[in-house]
């Protein structure tokens, strides 16, 4: 297994004068991943309006994340593969910058949605590549390098969400809110610039990388995707129904807007903290994580009025099972090849689970007539799902170790 144990070494690239360049391309990049979304939403009634797009349409546009993190999660380590690793994330960068740019000028909903695919490519290509690119480089700092990228994400999701109505106000229109962003995914490639020399093409013959497929046959594979799609699927409740939870419940339209940005913005700090603490203690960190997100739901179904900021506040602090998935995959990988197929198997089926709940929110309102009670209990439900499969992987074991040898002889075997 000699060639298989020097995927363990960082590449060339994070070396000597190269590291500072490559720590300022994490970051830049995960301030870029989830752009693209949240600026769609915070001036979703104007496109709606600019488009003469119907509600059912817009759901639709709101949906092109979850098809494209997932599509991307699975294509992620064949398209890396072929491309390597830091041409594939300069090209989605670049790809993203295009999509940006002329989603903004789009004359229809239609071309606006297929464009936004292609917007979507830098974020959704990130979403996989980000744990084997900090498994590579740094190998010893994996909780640090991914609070770097985990905080950078929830600030550019903030700054969007944040920035993107007033931007359009201040410019004239919901197209110049929408657009402006590509100027931030065109600087993001520049750092990655230098290290396109450091991918090599596979030699011939020679199999660098682990078909998804075979995780598919271990025990911590399938936990690392009850994980992180039951967290996912809280996020995205959160994101795309709180609002209107509490407007039902008789908070006022712009506290309403205000408490789920309250608790979005959460996730910066608790990224900033929460991959440190992974490894120093993991399993009083999934304790804290799982009750406080218990307490929001229940204080949501018992006092949602009444409590809202600090329910809010507990499911803030709860959502850094988001940032504890992420540093898992390099945690419970040895080797770099394993590492990239996990986080593609991980995000590839954990973003089609996700996506199901905020559909399963809207039928279960259509069928109790608007009760919450059905949501909730889901909420409550999905917690302790991300929560038991969250202390699961807290055990000290490796994925590497589930793989069959013939499965391992993969990545240093010739075809």
């Amino acid at each position: 297994m000699a060639r298989g144990s020097d995927q363990l070494r960082p590449s060339s690239p994070a070396a000597g004068r190269h590291r500072w360049l490559v720590i300022a391309a994490i970051v830049l990049t995960g301030l870029t991943m989830r752009i693209a979304v949240t600026s769609v939403g915070s001036v979703l009634d104007d496109l709606q309006l600019g488009l003469h797009a119907s509600s059912g349409i817009a759901g639709i546009i709101t949906t092109l994340p979850v098809i494209a993190f997932a599509g991307m999660g699975f294509a992620g380590p064949a398209l890396a593969h072929r491309f390597g690793e830091h041409q594939l994330v300069a090209l989605a960068l670049l790809l993203a910058t295009l999509g940006l740019a002329a989603r903004a000028a789009a004359g229809s909903v239609w071309l606006f949605g297929l464009l936004s695919l292609l917007a979507l490519a830098g974020g959704a290509i990130a979403n996989v590549l980000m744990p084997t690119l900090v498994k590579r480089h740094f190998p010893d700092r994996i909780g640090p390098m991914t609070a770097a990228y985990t905080t950078s994400l929830a600030i550019g999701s903030t700054a969007a969400a944040g920035l993107s109505v007033p931007v359009a106000h201040a410019l004239g229109s919901w197209r110049w809110g929408v657009g402006v962003w590509a100027v931030l995914t065109a600087v993001a490639i520049l750092p990655w610039l230098p290290t396109l020399r450091g991918d090599r093409p596979a030699a011939a013959g020679t199999v660098h990388r682990l078909p998804i497929a075979r995780l598919a046959r271990t025990k911590l594979g399938w936990a690392m995707v009850l994980m992180f799609g039951t967290q996912s699927m809280q996020a995205y409740i959160a994101f795309g129904w709180f609002a209107k939870f509490f407007r039902d419940h008789h908070v006022r339209a712009t506290e309403a807007g205000l408490l789920v940005a309250f608790y979005a913005s959460l996730a910066i700090p608790i990224s900033a903290f929460i991959p440190n603490l992974a490894a120093r203690f993991p399993r009083g960190l999934v304790l804290v994580l799982a009750v406080t997100n218990a307490a929001c739901y229940l204080g949501m179904l018992l006092a949602p009025a009444g409590g809202a900021w600090g329910w809010m506040l507990l499911g803030g602090i709860g959502s850094g099972f988001f940032p504890l998935s992420l540093t898992l995959i390099g945690l419970r990988s040895r080797q770099i090849p394993v590492t990239a197929a996990l986080s593609a198997f991980t995000q590839g089926l954990g973003y089609i689970i996700a996506g199901s709940g905020p559909l399963l929110v809207g039928l279960l309102l259509d069928v109790t007539g608007d009760d919450w009670t059905g949501p909730v209990l889901l909420l409550l439900a999905a917690n302790a799902v991300t929560s038991a499969f969250a202390w699961y992987l807290t055990r000290n074991r490796f994925v590497d170790d589930e793989l069959a040898v013939t499965d391992l002889h993969l990545l240093s075997s010739r075809a």
